[in-house]
């Protein structure tokens, strides 16, 4: 089950708090963690305090699951002019990949863990959060295909329902994935997504013409995807 944290806002100055709260409850070897629906940048800023206390070995993995307030995000390399309109809620981050949009209804994770011991391979670890979302959304007979760079990610036909970004320093993970539960799909109307001009973008809601709890999508998620990485791990 994940720890349910989604009572509390997250803000820049109550990050180290929440990051001692996770760790008090942090008793397994990954430990997910529902945030509920929070801004963006505060919940970067309690990733980077995790990282920081995964690095250092004062807290066990963490797995974060929520869902973002509106806002558009631009990866370390991205194209600015991906952004078609004048935009309020934009922010810059340290994460692979070009712009995106994050929202209500989407599933955001942020698995922040030791790839020491699992896999030292990039790669491999792409590969697990992409078989972690097919497995998951053939839970709801959506049959969707993975695809490598520069379309890293997880598409329905030419339609993306699932983006990918992660950052590694010193083999510990931040950033994730994002997946499109009941997202408003018109929000991708003011980006070019991910910098990709050809193809589409959908979500569950839009595939299966029904609403989906995203905090039963997220559990079930994250026991998909935590026992893939134990399951598929060689070190």
């Amino acid at each position: 089950m994940m720890l349910d944290f989604s009572d509390c806002t997250v803000s820049n100055g109550n990050v180290e708090n929440i990051t001692y709260k996770i760790k008090e409850k942090s008793s397994k070897k990954i430990n997910t963690v529902w945030l509920g629906t929070q801004k963006y940048e505060p919940i970067f800023n309690l990733q980077k305090k995790i990282h920081e206390f995964r690095i250092n070995d004062e807290i066990r993995d963490v797995v974060l699951m929520l869902e973002h307030d509106h806002v558009y995000t631009l990866g370390k390399n991205a194209n600015s002019n991906h952004i078609l309109s004048k935009e309020n809620n934009v922010f810059q981050t340290d994460r692979g990949g070009d712009v995106t949009y994050h929202g209500p209804g989407q599933l955001v994770c942020y698995p922040i863990l030791n790839l020491v011991d699992y896999n030292k391979s990039i790669t491999w670890y792409v590969n697990i959060l992409q078989e972690s979302i097919l497995s998951t959304l053939s839970t709801y007979k959506i049959i969707a295909k993975k695809k490598s760079s520069p379309h890293t990610g997880v598409w329905v036909e030419d339609n993306k329902i699932a983006a990918i970004g992660i950052r590694l320093s010193r083999w510990t993970s931040m950033h994730g994935f994002s997946l499109n539960v009941n997202t408003d799909l018109s929000y991708y109307d003011n980006i070019i997504p991910c910098g990709i001009f050809d193809y589409g973008i959908t979500s569950i809601s839009e595939i299966t013409n029904e609403e989906v709890n995203v905090f039963d999508f997220a559990q079930q998620a994250s026991d998909i995807l935590l026992n893939n990485l134990t399951t598929k791990a060689i070190c």
